[in-house]
């Protein structure tokens, strides 16, 4: 049985298990590959007889292969990239269905400057690639959008942090240094990619259209990078994540001539909304506006309002508001709140059953009393998220207007 597992790679690799000896599990080198970067593994499908389908997340991008497995020697020797060059590459491979029948792929693929499209990919070499959509993003050129650039950086303790940024496409007539919308994913077991159909990709590409830099790390704890950068930031909430964050600010952007740090806003969501509140309360000379959706601003209440079926992984993630509350409180925006020192804007929605409405009307009645400059939008028919399109479009629409405003 050949199968992907974590017993050789931390980031997953191929093995081999003999069904008579399933104790002897031996590894199976690939040959072939041609992505770079960092990542790991996310496909194995056999198609027929000895050939296999393999999969890779590579700095949010994907990529599949198609190759021959070699029992004899324990390689697995990809021929063809289906995915990852041309037309399908720096995008998410939605979907991919083999049609063992006509010998074909059918392909949903999206990327930050396009939805998802429908594509067949087919012939001998995997070379005939057909689109059978034409789907478009409300009539906006496709080279007014940015399609994003590779960021990645080195952190303060050496490690290799993957980040995307993307700049106002020049077309578009903005002169000198960007001002600069730092966005921060949730989570914080999550990923951003250049994926237009996921809800931050929008956002980010109308913040360009308005002139905006906008710089997309994903700091230890996100996935898509094997299982010790994801546990990084178990029971470590604004540890080391902050600081990888803290460095990007201090150490890597100022050095991009086309970026106003100066200039500088941080926006995220849920547990992103979390880290911008931390980030603003705890560096405030790098920030000249924050904007938080529904993150936890006391960890302690935090946790002990989420849901009953919530709270055992709560605890085992965060930290137990019964046991730690010094540790929680040492971690908590809240304690560090009145050093704020710029514009916020908190959205929530009235619904919310992980970041509950009380733990955003309490920040802003704390921030309130405390003189700071706060901005309160709530949207009485959503939950932990912004999906209906009416509320997207205001949320969209508000958050940019913010920004140009404050920055």
């Amino acid at each position: 049985v050949l199968f992907s597992t974590t017993i050789f790679s931390d980031t997953y690799s191929l093995a081999w298990m003999p069904l008579d000896e399933p104790d002897n599990i031996q590894p199976v080198t690939i040959n072939g590959l041609i992505h770079e970067g960092q990542g790991e593994m996310t496909t194995l499908e056999r198609l027929e007889g000895n050939r296999y389908l393999l999969g890779f997340n590579i700095d949010g991008c994907s990529w599949r292969y198609e190759g021959v497995l070699d029992e004899e020697t324990m390689q697995l020797n990809l021929d063809y990239v289906l995915c990852g060059q041309g037309e399908l590459a720096n995008g998410v491979l939605e979907k991919l269905r083999y049609d063992k029948a006509g010998d074909r792929y059918a392909i949903s693929f999206s990327t930050a400057v396009s939805p998802t499209q429908l594509y067949t990919l087919s012939g001998p070499n995997r070379d005939q690639l057909q689109r059978h959509t034409d789907e478009t993003i409300l009539g906006i050129p496709r080279h007014l959008l940015s399609t994003g650039e590779d960021a990645s950086f080195t952190s303060y303790d050496g490690l290799r942090i993957s980040a995307r940024l993307y700049l106002p496409a020049a077309e578009l007539g903005y002169t000198g240094p960007h001002p600069l919308v730092y966005y921060i994913h949730g989570g914080p077991q999550g990923q951003e990619r250049p994926d237009f159909a996921w809800f931050s990709m929008p956002f980010i590409q109308f913040l360009t259209l308005n002139g905006f830099a906008v710089f997309v790390p994903n700091v230890r704890g996100s996935t898509g990078y094997g299982f010790n950068y994801m546990k990084q930031v178990v029971r470590d909430w604004g540890g080391a994540d902050r600081l990888d964050h803290v460095h990007a600010m201090t150490e890597i952007l100022p050095q991009d001539g086309r970026i106003d740090v100066n200039r500088a806003g941080v926006v995220g969501r849920s547990y992103g909304g979390y880290m911008t509140l931390t980030l603003a309360a705890r560096h405030p000379e790098l920030w000249s506006a924050a904007i938080d959706m529904f993150g936890p601003y006391n960890l302690v209440t935090f946790a002990r309002r989420v849901p009953e079926t919530w709270k055992p992984f709560i605890a085992m993630l965060v930290g137990d508001p019964e046991t730690e509350q010094d540790f929680l409180l040492e971690r908590s925006p809240y304690t560090y709140m009145e050093n704020l020192a710029c514009p916020m804007l908190v959205i929530q929605g009235q619904n919310d059953p992980r970041v509950i409405e009380q733990e955003s009307r309490e920040l802003v009645e704390s921030l309130r009393e405390m003189g700071k400059e706060v901005e309160y939008l709530v949207f009485p028919d959503e939950g932990h998220d912004v999906l209906k399109y009416e509320n997207r479009i205001r949320v969209y629409n508000t958050m940019t207007d913010f920004f140009k405003e404050k920055l």
